[in-house]
């Protein structure tokens, strides 16, 4: 089969490997799309990732499919049946686990592959984290559960309420879904971004007011008066993964308001805190990483009940071919949103 395979920072090829078997408990799926993101071009960047995978790999997560056999010991999944899965599944076990707090299992066992003809499911993602998907649901749509189930995460802790103003920073796939979120709870929302067409988006999925910083890299004293009597927003996201975009969420975010740290930054990466502001103003910051079954469930039927717009955020197709220059060209473009990879 052809797979993508990671060997390094900037160096992934699309190559003939072995289509693998299903094993006790597994299932092997034949991918009908997988989404390009944010991660995976963190990775590509920097040639590894020290929880996910290191080079050689096969590369990609976030993808759905059709199961093209199942292992031994498999019950309730059947070959044809049109599947999504998380990229990881905790053990259940360990001391996080057992306190409702899965994402930060320690052992957490995470699957790489989705750039690939087929993709093997491991024994504990097919028992907690493998879901079919609905007939009314596309391949392209169902692929983007992973990614919603970790904004799902951090909205639910940052509870953004009906009248608050909510500025999202970032109109990456991560911030239109916060945007949407944040428009159907009844918020107002105010976007940061780059590109046209990210920004236009932002618009069609409940944005109010956009900034666009490719012709305002510094649009903060517009965004105060956008907001209740001038305060600031009562909710920021940093959904950018930069220090300088979490030091701005910091800086905007009004007295009593509420900042949720999406966007990981590099390792070792430190930002200045204000403590005489965040006392004395009543600052709550919060961050949230990756996501749990209960907001992969949450977020699949999200998907499925249409509440929330895929279409927008998938706006190319490729071929798995093409699947190195597209990342390379990710490494300075922003204007596309998700790249739907076809193997």
């Amino acid at each position: 089969m052809k797979a993508a395979v990671l060997y390094g920072k900037e160096d992934v090829r699309v190559e003939e490997v072995p289509v693998p078997s299903a094993g006790p408990g597994e299932v092997l799926v034949r991918v009908q799309s997988a989404l390009t993101c944010g991660t995976d071009l963190k990775i590509f960047r920097n040639g590894s990732h020290a929880r996910i995978l290191k080079p050689p790999a096969l590369f990609g997560h976030e993808f759905a499919g059709i199961i093209e056999a199942v292992g031994p010991g498999v019950q309730n999944w059947k070959p044809g049946m049109r599947v999504a899965a998380a990229n990881s599944a905790p053990c259940g076990n360990c001391f996080f686990c057992k306190r409702n707090q899965a994402n930060l299992c320690e052992d957490l066992l995470f699957v790489n592959g989705a750039y690939a003809e087929f993709l093997r499911i491991p024994e504990r993602i097919v028992r907690k984290n493998l879901l079919p998907i609905p007939e009314r649901l596309s391949f392209q749509a169902a692929a983007l559960t992973e990614p919603l189930a970790c904004v799902l995460r951090g909205f639910q802790a940052v509870q953004p309420r009906e009248g608050e103003t909510v500025l999202v920073l970032g109109a990456g796939p991560v911030g239109l879904f916060f945007v949407q979120l944040a428009a159907r709870a009844g918020c107002k929302v105010l976007v940061t971004g780059k590109g046209a067409r990210r920004l236009e988006t932002a618009h069609r999925c409940g944005a109010q007011q956009v900034f666009n910083l490719q012709k305002d890299p510094e649009p903060w004293g517009e965004i105060r008066p956008a907001t209740s009597e001038g305060k600031g927003p009562d909710v920021v996201v940093e959904a950018v993964g930069r220090p300088a975009a979490w030091s701005q969420a910091l800086s905007i975010v009004r007295p009593g308001g509420r900042v949720l740290f999406f966007g990981g930054c590099a390792a070792g990466t430190e930002v200045p805190l204000d403590t005489q502001r965040m006392h004395y103003d009543e600052l709550t910051l919060v961050s949230t990483f990756h996501h749990t079954p209960e907001t992969i469930r949450q977020s699949l039927g999200l998907l499925a009940e249409g509440t929330l717009r895929a279409d927008g955020l998938i706006t190319e197709q490729a071929p798995l071919k093409d699947l190195p220059a597209i990342l390379r060209r990710m490494l300075t473009e922003q204007d596309a949103v998700k790249t739907a990879i076809i193997p």
